[in-house]
């Protein structure tokens, strides 16, 4: 346990911060999904950029790594190019 009120009001901080990072983290997830279950080309085109900003946003923010937000906006580009 924490000896120190700086210690203490860290672990409160701490855990604001998880669960805030969580939200944003799964949110883009979510949005990765619906993006990736869509059939429809025009559809995916509309989510593509949102789907990008979300990414770009979580990154700069260092809620995911920046080359993963990378990764996943190269992997969802090829999904779109592939769609007939």
């Amino acid at each position: 346990m924490a000896n120190h009120k700086s210690a203490l009001k860290r672990i409160r901080q701490n855990e604001k911060r998880r669960l805030h990072n969580r939200y944003y983290a799964k949110s883009m997830r979510t949005l990765l999904k619906k993006f990736r279950n869509t059939t429809d080309k025009a559809e995916a085109q509309s989510l593509f950029p949102q789907l990008q900003k979300s990414l770009d946003k979580l990154a700069k923010k260092n809620i995911i790594h920046w080359k993963k937000a990378a990764n996943l906006k190269s992997g969802a580009a090829k999904l779109l190019n592939k769609m007939a």
